[in-house]
């Protein structure tokens, strides 16, 4: 006698869910005796160890911040990573107190963007041993796209701008660099052209230009097994991973020297050294009025 397949659950009825029509649960598959390593683990590379700084957008002496390799459906999607090799459950106390004042600063940061209603934190850790923290920030009234499938909605809407995408991240990382460490990414600049005709663009030559694609948080995953990844298929349920290194945001350091902020300023007020205690009263100057 065949299996019942499981009837479809109600949170498909919720106006969150990004998905309509007919839908069926898929067959689960029997459980393997030996999980496959992770990025980082046994023979395999990892990602992060081997990303230099100018892939992010922000460094510091233990942590770094990095985002996309381009606009993503959302307004920001950001990476927290330790610079040392470790998963959550190995840090020492340090770290682990680090990353809770991390952690609240940088969704301090994102939640300033205009246009951001709240950021949604996530760490998933099945495609990485490289901790690794997700910040999405949830466009400011879209009701629709509150609560546990945001990082799908990121796959289905058009990306944002490059240009407000570029102002973004040097806003964060700005505002990550008031308390410490090395920001990274830089404003847009504008470029002062004379047009080479007077006459306005036509409609038709417009709808011409190709219009650059979003990459999402579901397509940054390599948590899926090898052969789906060939066939260039995406598994939403098992979470983002590590994303390919992201193109440099900003300057290259002038010198070896640069490639770490200074110990002697971090010990006094670096990014990585403040501690639990300070995080209620994390945040610039400037910003104190906005989130009071």
């Amino acid at each position: 006698m065949p299996d019942t397949p499981p009837s479809v659950p109600d949170f498909t009825q919720w106006p969150s869910f990004p998905f309509e029509g007919d839908l069926r649960v898929k067959q689960l598959d029997e459980p393997v005796p030996f999980e496959p390593p992770r990025r980082g683990e046994a023979d395999r590379e990892c990602t992060a160890c081997n990303a230099p700084d100018e892939a992010y957008i922000w460094v510091g002496e233990r942590w770094r911040v990095r985002a996309m390799d381009r606009p993503t459906g959302l307004p920001m999607v950001l990476i927290l990573e330790s610079r040392s090799h470790l998963d959550l459950g190995d840090l020492p106390n340090l770290l682990a107190a680090e990353l809770g004042v991390m952690t609240v600063r940088l969704e301090r940061a994102v939640r300033s963007l205009d246009g951001v209603a709240r950021v949604h934190v996530n760490r998933w850790g099945d495609g990485s041993a490289h901790l690794h923290l997700w910040f999405l920030a949830r466009p400011y009234g879209r009701l629709q796209l509150r609560g546990t499938f945001l990082s799908l909605w990121d796959s289905i809407l058009p990306p944002i701008s490059e240009e407000k995408w570029r102002e973004n991240l040097a806003m964060v990382a700005a505002w990550l660099a008031e308390f410490g460490g090395r920001p990274l990414a830089e404003p847009p600049r504008i470029h002062w052209q004379a047009p080479s005709s007077l006459s306005p663009t036509s409609p038709a030559n417009a709808a011409e230009e190709p219009e650059d694609e979003a990459v999402s948080v579901i397509e940054a995953a390599d948590e899926i097994p090898e052969s789906d990844a060939a066939a260039g298929l995406s598994d939403p349920s098992a979470g983002p991973s590590e994303p390919d290194p992201v193109p440099q945001t900003g300057p290259a350091p002038e010198h070896a020297g640069d490639s770490a902020p200074d110990s002697e300023d971090e010990d006094e007020a670096g990014p990585d050294d403040a501690g639990p205690d300070d995080a209620a009263d994390d945040r610039p100057d400037a910003a104190r009025t906005r989130e009071s």
